[in-house]
């Protein structure tokens, strides 16, 4: 794909699923361009053109060593190839929306380094400049840098309360979790983001399934913000959910080759090494936005064997095999279509879940597919009809809104 055609695809699906934060349009928020990488000597500088000057403040953690620049929401006009860019102790860096009303840079460490200054000036004409400056450092001055950090646990970042339940509402209610979103791209590809097609992809199936009329259909987000994945899962329980569909698309920049969709359930112990591959990557989101886990996540094992019941296992298989032979009709599926993995967002104890991989974005052919409206349509189509051959089968569940009014 031409690196031109994928950057007009990717800047056309992020503007379509990045219209709006915290209730405000984007147009309000300062924005940010120009971003630029520089070293001199053991020092590596970053700056952004910003269009107002703004409060910033920083921090380093440990495991992976980054370090997290704190900010007002930030509309980034940065290219993400940009951020792909490494100089002396900087390996990469990313930006992104982290909560309603803050944004987040994360600068990726190659070796340690500690913070030598962190402003936002103002320039001629009303304008600012972001400086990030860091030195390369000792690993004991980066320790103890990392030591005068606040704990960044997921709890801490501000909870998104999912809508109450309307009295009397009898419809299964369904959660649709975009992966990743915001701070973290999730796989990048030609500049094309991982956040942004599956946002597309869920907005598009919520429509599908709002149609018939059977469904309550929450989303864990609806823009490009970022949601931690104990957040998520606490969506699902809060929203008394039925089923949770959480949508992904994997990469592997060394096998080019591999293409297809498929699906994941949770188990504590993995199908494969590709699973446990994915499971475990996906399970470090909270640490790619600059989040530690906390340690009810870090013991999803004990969680998955000691809470998760039977029944909810059960229909999770149930639909996730409805799922592949479903998306099998329309789709190119991967030659291991079914698998399962200790993926924390799947560990909601009383919601069947399941995860899609919907293909690779590594693979030229799935990345040109995943940003297809017509492969799309077939995908959301297929997932839909999975859907209601669940609710509607012989061994179908009975929606907790059912169940609660007997």
């Amino acid at each position: 794909m031409p690196t031109w055609f994928a950057a007009c695809l990717w800047l056309g699906l992020a503007g379509a699923a990045v219209a709006q934060g915290n209730g405000r349009p984007q147009s309000e928020f300062p924005v940010a361009t120009d971003a630029r990488l520089e070293q001199s000597g053991e020092t590596v500088r970053l700056t952004m053109a910003l269009s107002r000057p703004v409060e910033v403040g920083a921090s380093v953690l440990a495991g992976p060593d980054r370090v997290v620049i704190d900010m007002p929401s930030t509309n980034f006009q940065v290219q993400p190839a940009a951020a792909r860019k490494s100089a002396g102790v900087v390996s990469a860096f990313r930006f992104g929306l982290f909560t309603a009303d803050r944004a987040r840079i994360i600068i990726d460490l190659a070796q340690p380094a500690v913070v030598v200054k962190a402003e936002s000036r103002p320039v001629r004409g009303g304008f600012g400049e972001l400086v990030i400056e860091l030195r390369r450092a000792t690993r004991a001055e980066f320790q103890a840098a990392v030591a005068k950090t606040p704990s960044r646990n997921p709890e801490a970042t501000a909870a998104i309360p999912p809508p109450a339940k309307p009295a009397g509402e009898s419809r299964q209610t369904i959660v649709i979790d975009p992966g990743h979103g915001g701070i973290d791209p999730g796989a990048v590809v030609a500049s094309i983001a991982e956040k942004a097609v599956v946002l597309a992809f869920g907005a598009k199936l919520k429509k599908q399934l709002e149609a018939s009329g059977r469904y309550r259909v929450l989303m864990t987000r609806d823009d490009d913000r970022f949601v931690p994945l104990a957040e998520r899962v606490g969506i699902a329980r809060a929203a008394g959910a039925d089923l949770f569909i959480s949508i992904h698309a994997d990469s592997l920049t060394q096998a080019q080759e591999v293409r297809g969709a498929t699906v994941y359930t949770g188990s504590e112990r993995a199908t494969d090494a590709e699973a446990a591959r994915l499971a475990a990557k996906e399970n470090q989101a909270d640490a790619v936005a600059g989040l530690e886990a906390s340690e009810d996540m870090q013991d999803v094992a004990g969680i998955l064997m000691d809470l998760a019941k039977r029944e909810t296992r059960t229909f999770s298989a149930v639909f996730a095999r409805n799922l592949v032979e479903k998306l099998g009709g329309s789709v190119k599926m991967h030659k291991v279509p079914l698998r399962s993995a200790g993926f924390r967002v799947l560990s909601a104890p009383d919601v069947p879940s399941v995860l899609i991989e919907l293909g690779y974005m590594s693979s030229p052919k799935d990345a040109e597919l995943l940003n297809s409206a017509e492969w799309r349509g077939k995908a959301v189509e297929a997932v839909a009809t999975a859907v209601e051959g669940y609710f509607g089968g012989p061994r179908a569940p009975v929606g907790k809104a059912a169940a609660n009014g007997r």
